[in-house]
């Protein structure tokens, strides 16, 4: 977590802990299952909506839409419409969105390092 030495000379915007703060907002937006799995499928690759259903297994229509638009409302994919019948819409990552995907693949590294410590784990917890 961030201290409050390195916090000093931020805006309140960039404090995580103010519950009022557009870092909290940022964060919680970002930090959702779907918004990870979406990261982690666009890569440094361009996708259209089917594709990227089909790379992110179990979301839902609504899900997929939902997450997209924040995605975009907070500048981290592009989202391009071509005028054809019917329309073709693609999404990219933008520069943020490549610079946070670093940290979603340092995530899903973790994830694959420790799955068999937590799967034992959580063995352990439900006897």
């Amino acid at each position: 977590m961030v201290t409050k030495q390195l916090l000093k000379g931020l805006p309140e915007d960039a404090d995580l802990r103010r519950a009022d703060s557009l870092a909290r907002e940022i964060f919680s937006d970002v930090a959702n299952k779907w918004a990870l799995l979406i990261i982690e499928a666009l890569g440094e690759r361009t996708l259209r909506f089917s594709e990227l259903r089909d790379e992110v297994e179990g979301v839902s229509h609504k899900m997929l839409t939902q997450n997209l638009r924040m995605l975009e409302r907070n500048g981290l994919l592009e989202r391009t419409v071509y005028p054809t019948v019917p329309p073709r819409v693609e999404y990219t990552l933008t520069e943020p969105g490549r610079a946070l995907r670093t940290t979603v693949d340092a995530m899903c590294g973790w994830t694959h390092r420790y799955l068999g410590h937590i799967e034992e784990a959580r063995d352990r917890f439900g006897k």
